[in-house]
């Protein structure tokens, strides 16, 4: 989707994957920064750790705790730091900037593909880490009327709870399986990857027939067991497409400085993920 989005934009720029380990994280950063790379993309599990490892975190990534975009800038005659696009030569001077786009594209996406808004809504989440913890704070940032959290680790749901219900945001956040409907229950884990894999939540705590739609941000297999437990119940659903669709166009908005050609991304995004 990011190449046919540049093609798209008449960029002379090009998108690759790099497999990287954590331990390696910092020096690939700074090994794209030295080579004036415009920007690059985090994936799991390198999100949190890239917080400590660039130089300015933008609000969003203070906000949510997690980078998933970088972009490269340069400090200009006038004190400005600019996407190296902006320039014509290499500046003196080169930063590495950390943003978050996960976060509203998974606002955005359960909007459009469910047709739910989040304020005041009951909602809730399996899993608390990673994704999940940039969703809780996001949801609870727009305004959710109760986020019901459910982890692996369920201390950790706790802290996160805790977390929210002292933030000062108007959204009550509580740990464990709700015991009344909720309007939407979000996959956030990464359970339901793989066809043979158990379900994500506990049947029994929560029957899905208790939710009015169901959100998976795992998109491919297009239809997890998690989704496919949730419409037998009679669930709207909906799979993480949009969600991947969204953060990507955001980035390649933040690199460009131009209006990314969201359609074209995503005829580009179901062509290579479904074929």
């Amino acid at each position: 989707m990011q190449n046919a989005g540049m093609e798209a934009l008449g960029l002379n720029w090009r998108y690759l994957a790099f497999e990287v380990a954590p331990e390696s994280l910092r020096s690939a950063i700074q090994g794209a920064q030295a080579m004036h790379f415009v920007g690059l993309n985090l994936t799991v599990p390198h999100k949190m750790l890239a917080c400590s490892m660039v130089d300015y975190l933008d609000e969003s990534a203070r906000l949510w705790g997690a980078v998933n975009t970088i972009r490269f800038e340069g400090l200009s005659d006038s004190g400005t730091w600019l996407g190296l696009r902006e320039f014509d030569q290499i500046p003196a001077k080169v930063r590495s900037a950390g943003f978050n786009t996960d976060a509203d594209a998974i606002v955005r996406s359960v909007r459009e593909d469910l047709g739910i808004e989040i304020k005041g809504a009951r909602v809730l989440l399996l899993g608390a880490g990673g994704a999940g913890r940039t969703a809780a704070l996001k949801l609870a940032a727009e305004g959710v009327k109760r986020l019901y959290l459910v982890n692996r680790t369920m201390s950790k749901a706790g802290e996160l709870a805790q977390q929210i219900n002292t933030s000062g945001v108007d959204a009550a956040a509580q740990a464990g399986y709700p015991d009344e409907a909720v309007d939407l229950v979000i996959n956030a884990t990464s359970v339901g990857l793989r066809a043979e894999e158990e379900l994500p939540y506990d049947s029994r705590s929560f029957p899905l027939s208790r939710a009015g739609a169901a959100y998976d941000m795992i998109y491919r297999p297009a239809e997890t067991p998690f989704l496919k437990a949730a419409k037998s119940a009679g669930c709207r659903t909906a799979n993480g497409l949009g969600m991947l669709l969204y953060q990507g166009a955001a980035a390649l908005e933040l690199w460009s400085g131009q209006n990314a050609p969201v359609e074209i991304m995503r005829r580009a995004l179901v062509s290579h993920i479904y074929g």
